[in-house]
């Protein structure tokens, strides 16, 4: 079953970012592709220098592309629960932030105990930090993308993101799913397809060959428990 979307729907894109949009550039470990084609206005965006990414992970050391966008101009916002000091400037566009994006804000019970808790919800973090709308959103969470990307759509989070890039995860379910395999299956078929209903269009996929060949437990030939990809909001403005 083609869990990414039908071939009708997906887009082509004829730009987008490689190792070759920065001169200081090293290779990158991933394939974090963004669509620069100028009718999708993040081209023009990143020369005008207003350009915002945020980038969801857990504990990851790979931060080339964040280092890459933001010397070409992003404002970039980097959300790792693993960061030394609550907030870090990196250099003039790249934040370092010890905050963890989940599906649910803390329980106001323990959120009173903990005040300063570092998980929160995309909506709220947007809402403390003051922004409006993200350029680009990357996420690479460990499982924990399939219950993230519900709260997004549940949320109606998604009309403020110009592109999606994520690493989706099949070896299992994911964090909080549960039910026979063609649940979850359709539980994920149906996260994907809300994206097309709202506009999203797969552009790029990358299937990781280093990673396990599971789907659900089961070996499967010539697949992998680890893809990556990337939308474009065919909306956004």
């Amino acid at each position: 079953m083609n869990l990414t979307t039908s071939d009708e729907n997906a887009i082509v894109c004829d730009h987008v970012n490689t190792d070759s949009l920065t001169t200081n550039s090293s290779p990158a470990k991933k394939p974090w592709l963004v669509c620069l084609d100028d009718r999708f206005g993040l081209a023009h965006q990143i020369r005008n220098k207003q350009c915002r990414l945020y980038s969801l992970g857990l504990g990851s050391d790979d931060t080339h592309f964040e280092v890459s966008m933001a010397n070409n101009g992003c404002e970039v916002h980097r959300f790792d629960p693993s960061v030394k000091s609550a907030h870090i400037l990196e250099s003039q566009r790249l934040w370092h932030h010890r905050l963890s994006i989940d599906w649910r804000d803390p329980h106001p019970a323990v959120a009173a105990q903990k005040p300063h808790s570092n998980t929160r919800k995309l909506r709220t973090i947007l809402n403390e930090f003051g922004h409006h709308k993200i350029d680009i959103l990357k996420a690479d969470l460990e499982s924990a993308e399939w219950k993230v990307l519900e709260n997004l759509i549940l949320e109606d989070v998604l009309e403020q993101i110009g592109q999606l890039i994520f690493e989706i995860h099949l070896h299992w379910p994911g964090f909080e799913i549960s039910g026979s395999d063609s649940s979850v299956v359709r539980f994920w078929y149906s996260l994907l397809k809300e994206l097309e209903l709202k506009d999203f269009r797969l552009f790029h996929s990358y299937k990781d060959l280093s990673k396990p060949q599971l789907f659900l437990k089961k070996d499967i030939f010539n697949a992998s428990s680890c893809y990556t990809l990337s939308w474009v909001n065919t909306r956004w403005k």
